[in-house]
């Protein structure tokens, strides 16, 4: 069976465990040809859950660096907005509309900028000028409480799936 997935030594496995049934065996040969062919199924499946292992293990490792980049970009982002923030206020207050480069590589401009909507007291506005938004969520630990507790939720059952554990 070497060479083969696990899916189809599992495969090999259970048709050999049928085939041996059928067989007038006794039981020794029959155990002993079973523990030969489970072997190989238990190698497969141990180097498959160590690679599992493995691939977890690279993949808690990227998901820190993700987080230590994003931490990073957020820093050098709010960096930038502080800075762009305070070249602003400073040319405003200075009167200056505009700044170049002296190589000309880049210019700083104050601009109008775009109209927005400030909302001071949301209670004032008229309902015409708002919206209402509804979100509908089934509450999970409420319905699971519900069918343990005996009762029939339509729409809704419990459901206990197999999990995979590697310690």
């Amino acid at each position: 069976m070497t060479g083969l997935s696990l899916y189809h030594m599992t495969d090999e496995y259970l048709a050999a465990l049928d085939h041996l049934r059928d067989m007038d065996l006794d039981e020794e040969t029959m155990s002993d040809t079973l523990e030969g062919l489970e072997g190989e199924l238990t190698i497969k499946a141990q180097n498959v859950a160590a690679f599992t292992l493995n691939l977890d293990a690279e993949a808690a490792a990227i998901k820190e660096a993700e987080q230590r980049l994003a931490k990073r970009r957020r820093a050098l982002e709010n960096k930038v907005k502080k800075l762009r923030d305070y070249l602003l206020v400073n040319m405003e207050r200075a009167g200056i509309t505009e700044i170049s480069a002296i190589d000309n590589s880049f210019r700083v401009r104050v601009m109008k900028g775009r109209q927005s909507v400030v909302i001071d007291d949301m209670d004032t506005l008229p309902a015409d000028y708002t919206t209402t938004k509804t979100i509908i969520d089934p509450d999970k630990r409420l319905i699971a409480k519900a069918i343990s507790d005996g009762y029939e939720v339509p729409g809704a059952h419990l459901e206990r799936k197999p999990q995979l554990k590697i310690d």
